[in-house]
């Protein structure tokens, strides 16, 4: 059963180190990432599946000591997913999962074990519905982490420039977000997200198929576009 999950967006500019002099301009947003996670742990889950955005159509499992890093990102930082020790020559985690770990080690996450998933934008919403009942089956307690971005269209200087649908396709996202309603995130169009570059689109579609008659209430703890990207932060309990 899906106990709790906490929606949170995956710039790498999230960890101050890559973000360098801009760091004091996500402050908030890191804030109400912690407060997300602080409602995870109340929980008190079995287990952490941290779900974010990935390549390709299908999903890619991520162990307990999958490593990651942003040194790509100019920053010689490096995170592991949860703890336990990955299969030799085990793939890296993509940069959504790299940035949820480093949101649990700096949160100093211990509430209980973590996995990954990652799911490829291009994942049908039916797929995506099919994803996330498969991870609320079962009597374990599970809760998610879910990473992913609204539009990166939002003004002029956005990394898809400025597009007029996006700030009603993120006013969409934010209330279904911020009110766990299921339905309005499993209706959202597939083909217009990725016109927009809303990479979250397909995570959000897999925590609406695991939320699924949960009766989860949710609260919208973030909603700004910096940079022209949608960034959105919610608590689902």
């Amino acid at each position: 059963m899906l106990a709790a999950a906490a929606v949170c967006p995956c710039p790498p500019l999230l960890q101050p180190q890559v973000a360098a002099g801009a760091a004091a301009e996500l402050a908030a947003l890191r804030e109400s990432c912690a407060a997300a996670l602080d409602t995870l742990a109340e929980t008190r889950p079995d287990r952490l599946v941290v779900l974010g955005p990935g390549a390709g159509a299908e999903p890619t499992p991520y162990p307990s000591g999958t490593p990651g890093s942003f040194r790509g990102f100019g920053a010689a930082v490096d995170v592991v997913l949860g703890s336990g020790t990955p299969a030799p020559g085990a793939a890296p985690l993509p940069a959504s999962l790299a940035v949820g770990a480093w949101l649990l080690a700096d949160h100093g996450w211990a509430a209980c074990p973590v996995e990954g998933l990652a799911v490829g934008t291009g994942c049908p919403p039916a797929r995506c519905a099919e994803l996330g009942a498969g991870l609320a089956a079962g009597p374990s307690r599970t809760a998610l982490l879910v990473l992913g971005d609204g539009s990166a269209c939002r003004t002029v200087k956005a990394p898809g420039y400025l597009d007029e649908r996006a700030a009603p396709f993120d006013a969409l996202a934010a209330e279904a977000l911020g009110t766990a309603d299921t339905a309005a995130l499993a209706g959202l169009d597939p083909v217009l997200a990725e016109e927009l570059g809303a990479a979250g689109r397909a995570p959000w579609q897999v925590l609406a198929g695991a939320a699924a008659g949960a009766g989860l209430a949710g609260k919208l703890l973030y909603d700004e576009a910096p940079y022209g990207v949608g960034y959105f932060v919610a608590a689902w309990s």
